[in-house]
């Protein structure tokens, strides 16, 4: 079957923001770190790390919850998935965005903040039109979460148009942990059908059901201590709420212990995701406390460990299964999984005095270790993102999945005859 690459990309949202989410991540913090040394070519009024953590927040973040939501949402809520010209341009809306962020340019923040706060606004709108056609509460939380992240955007925006760099890295740091919030709820709906795929290949039983209650502890409790933050509690009290956090978390990575299935790639990176976010935000509770290191590090862990992990591990995971591959990551993937990992240890743990610094330029090692593992997650994925035999309404897809139904109906595949 010929395809435009055009129209296989725009078939489900994961096929055009997967990719432009792990382009974004891998060569915008590159740039900064090993061509400008954390300068922009025309930053002026606004400091170069404002421009940075943007676009780590609504470039890749946001790239990546774009592709997640309008590919996850018509599946949970069995509503027809937007296709076609509606994904262009919210990739059109958030490309324009980030070509501000790649030079600085004092004057490009007005479009850039008009950019992202459209295509937020356009996710609003879609969760909310679903949420009332179909009559279902099953992405009520997302909507949420996105209205504050929307909010957040806005007001860090707001900060950068008359020039207060310090407020709007507040409000960048508030963007950032309402993304772990974000990543809560992910890890949420994603770990629950991987590990009963893992547990059981056939997926004719759901040996692995968690408690309901603990199913939303961290994003519950990251809300509490972003409230908190809000509010202005003191460095103690928001220190105690942070810790808190962080230990949701970790109750979400320990339910990944099932047995020697947890030993699984797929099992194991969600759970290192959990470990990453959960352990940084310790960190900072620790730090609110007197801890002998800064809040940097311990949002680098958080933020580029957890958030890093959780989009990558939501890029294979999602990738594989929307192309029709079912589980299994190739040895490419697990090598784009461990060097991201590496990265985030290298540019977390020395500045809290618990690894040597390594050698070279400042970050130089674990920017490229960053980008080789989101290029590595590309280069493995892109063939089967670009091919038109793995679209849902494929006719090679649809008669191996009927032939699927058949043999475990017992009935002979006719699509073979």
């Amino acid at each position: 079957m010929t395809l435009p690459l055009s129209r296989v990309l725009s078939d489900e949202g994961f096929r055009i923001f997967f990719p432009l989410a792990a382009l974004q991540a891998a060569l915008w913090p590159l740039l900064w770190v090993g061509l400008w040394s954390f300068d922009l070519p025309f930053a002026r009024e606004l400091p170069p790390g404002v421009w940075h953590a943007t676009e780590m927040i609504f470039g890749a973040w946001g790239a990546a919850l774009i592709g997640f939501l309008t590919t996850a949402v018509p599946e949970w809520t069995n509503s027809p998935r937007l296709r076609g010209r509606p994904l262009w341009w919210l990739a059109g809306l958030w490309g324009a965005a980030r070509l501000a962020g790649l030079t600085g340019a004092d004057a490009l923040v007005l479009p850039a903040a008009l950019a992202d706060l459209a295509w937020l606004g356009f996710l609003l709108a879609y969760l909310a039109r679903v949420s009332v056609e179909r009559r279902t509460t099953r992405v009520t939380a997302f909507l949420g979460w996105v209205a504050a992240l929307t909010l957040a955007a806005g007001l860090a925006r707001l900060a950068m148009l008359i020039g207060d760099g310090a407020a709007a890295a507040g409000w960048l740091r508030i963007a950032g942990l309402l993304f772990l919030g974000l990543l809560g709820l992910a890890l949420a709906r994603v770990t629950v059908p991987v590990t009963n795929v893992v547990l059981d290949p056939s997926e004719r039983t759901s040996p692995f059901r968690p408690h309901p209650g603990r199913m939303n502890l961290a994003p519950g409790l990251v809300a509490l201590a972003v409230a908190g933050e809000v509010a202005g509690v003191s460095p103690a009290v928001g220190g105690f709420l942070w810790i808190a956090a962080g230990a949701g978390f970790m109750d979400r990575m320990a339910e990944g212990f099932v047995g020697p299935e947890a030993f699984r790639a797929e099992i194991l990176v969600l759970m290192a995701a959990a470990g990453f976010a959960g352990a940084g935000l310790l960190a900072l509770g620790a730090a609110r406390l007197g801890a002998p290191w800064g809040e940097a590090a311990p949002l680098h862990l958080a933020l580029m460990g957890g958030l890093g992990l959780g989009v990558l591990a939501v890029l294979a995971i999602a990738g594989r299964f929307h192309t029709g591959q079912g589980l299994g990551f190739t040895p490419l993937t697990r090598a784009a999984f461990l060097m991201a990992g590496a990265s985030v240890l290298l540019r977390s743990l020395p500045e809290m005095g618990l690894l040597p610094r390594p050698p070279g330029p400042p970050h130089l090692l674990a920017a490229l270790l960053w980008a080789g593992g989101f290029l590595a997650w590309l280069a493995d994925y892109w063939p089967a993102l670009s091919d038109p035999a793995t679209l849902n309404d494929a006719p090679e897809r649809l008669a191996r999945r009927e032939g699927e139904a058949a043999a475990s109906a017992g009935i002979p595949d006719m699509a073979h005859r």
